[in-house]
């Protein structure tokens, strides 16, 4: 006896081999690191090319780009073993190496070789920084409330704050103030942000993260008008904003560490 259509169709389908393997939503926090990793990359070869600039806005991308894709495997469930090692390597290039590597070509190779000593300061405490933070990831916090916390200036800021000069460098070039790009090119200044961020960065200073910051609700409008303010002060001065960006955080140091130690204090006085 025969098959009607719809049972031999039925039948095909479960003979059908069905493919193993992740579904591209799953894919996608993998994707976003791995822009991110090819803006750092492509950061270098632009301050091979003297094109600072571009160079400076690459590291700028793969910092938003290493903000994003966490969050999103997190959202889609996605997070992994091979995504969290994925991220740190895509960090270590972009945040660890490419930074000083287009600060040696901005300054530091007036110095030849007492030039690269800096360079290999910063990248040696940026790749300590992130063993560090791979390893507590086995380990969670002693306390709640160190969730919030960083222990040590995270990568994509301890970039930030190394580019300084950079910034301080094209803004002069913008604005034709030939005094403040002559001083962002001294190998000084360039030579002192980069181990003294390196310092911050494998330091046990608690900083706060803003994973889970929350906003009072008569802060909320403000707090919207101010990251308006900011991103239209981003495109009409770009060098100006993000200049303020990095003093700002810097500012913020030693609050974090203020509100680390209230909060560790209250935590400690609670009963068990």
């Amino acid at each position: 006896m025969s098959d009607t259509p719809t049972e031999g169709r039925k039948r095909r389908l479960r003979r059908r081999p069905r493919f193993k393997g992740p579904s591209f939503n799953r894919m996608m926090p993998n994707i976003l690191t791995m822009l991110g990793l090819c803006a750092g990359l492509t950061s270098m070869r632009f301050a091979l090319e003297s094109r600072f600039a571009a160079a400076a806005i690459a590291i700028v991308i793969a910092g938003c780009i290493d903000g994003l894709d966490g969050r999103l495997a997190r959202m889609l469930h996605a997070t992994s073993r091979f995504g969290a090692e994925f991220d740190s390597l895509a960090d270590f290039l972009c945040f660890g190496v490419a930074p000083p590597f287009i600060l040696y070509l901005w300054s530091l190779q007036n110095l030849h070789a007492y030039g690269f000593i800096p360079c290999l300061i910063f990248s040696v405490c940026m790749a300590l920084r992130l063993a560090r933070f791979n390893a507590a990831l086995d380990d969670g916090p002693s306390h709640p409330f160190m969730y919030n916390f960083f222990t040590g200036v995270p990568a994509p800021m301890g970039a930030g704050l190394v580019l300084f000069p950079l910034l301080l460098g094209l803004e002069g070039r913008r604005v034709n103030w030939p005094w403040l790009e002559h001083f962002s090119h001294q190998p000084a200044l360039c030579a002192v942000m980069l181990v003294a961020t390196a310092g911050l960065l494998v330091s046990t200073l608690p900083v706060w993260s803003f994973k889970n910051f929350k906003i009072p609700t008569q802060f909320v409008l403000p707090a919207l008008l101010c990251i308006l303010l900011f991103v239209a002060v981003l495109v009409a001065d770009t060098w100006v904003a993000l200049g303020f960006f990095d003093l700002a955080y810097a500012a913020m140091l030693p609050l974090s560490w203020r509100s680390f130690n209230q909060l560790k204090h209250e935590a400690e006085a609670e009963p068990e």
